[in-house]
């Protein structure tokens, strides 16, 4: 009777985790736009911010701050984004992206960590042009959808990693 029980529980643990949202699908989304918006013969910038992107690729919390954030536009000629950069790059200028990688941990505590690593400036002859940029992608899910609740860029110069939730954050405080 108990190895009923067990295999019963088993099944239904396994049914479970084949039913979870798929963590790297809003990042493939993401990372699909900006790869198009680096290309060479792209004329038409993607907005990885448009209303409906925030409507299902973000968390919930993500989205209030972004609207906080949009607030205090950079740049008076759009008037609407809080970012003068593109944050996915972490920078204004890049070549097309080359040699992307996506790799998805295992989730922690409801949080799949989804990286992903690219060359922003191949086409470069910048001495560290053929470096990789790594950004990090905090996945949660929301109403049975897998949703970006964070993007984490790492500093090139500190090591340090920055969080995209406290830069809007900060500049919704108007910092």
């Amino acid at each position: 009777m108990k190895t009923i029980a067990i295999v019963i529980a088993s099944l239904i643990a396994l049914s479970g985790a084949a039913h979870a949202a798929d963590a790297t699908a809003p990042v493939k989304e993401i990372m699909d736009a900006t790869g198009s918006n680096w290309a060479d013969n792209n004329n038409d910038w993607t907005d990885i911010f448009d209303a409906s992107r925030l409507d299902h690729l973000y968390s919930k919390d993500f989205v209030a701050r972004y609207h906080a954030a949009a607030q205090f536009p950079a740049a008076d000629d759009d008037g609407i984004s809080p970012f003068d950069y593109d944050v996915i790059v972490n920078g204004q200028d890049a070549c097309p992206l080359e040699d992307i990688t996506t790799t998805a941990a295992p989730p922690v505590d409801g949080t799949t960590e989804v990286t992903v690593r690219f060359k922003k400036s191949a086409c470069s002859d910048a001495p560290d042009a053929k470096d990789y940029t790594t950004v990090r992608f905090e996945v949660v899910e929301e109403a049975g959808q897998a949703v970006i609740d964070d993007i984490v860029t790492e500093n090139i110069e500190t090591q340090a990693r920055d969080s995209l939730k406290a830069t809007m954050a900060l500049i919704a405080k108007g910092q």
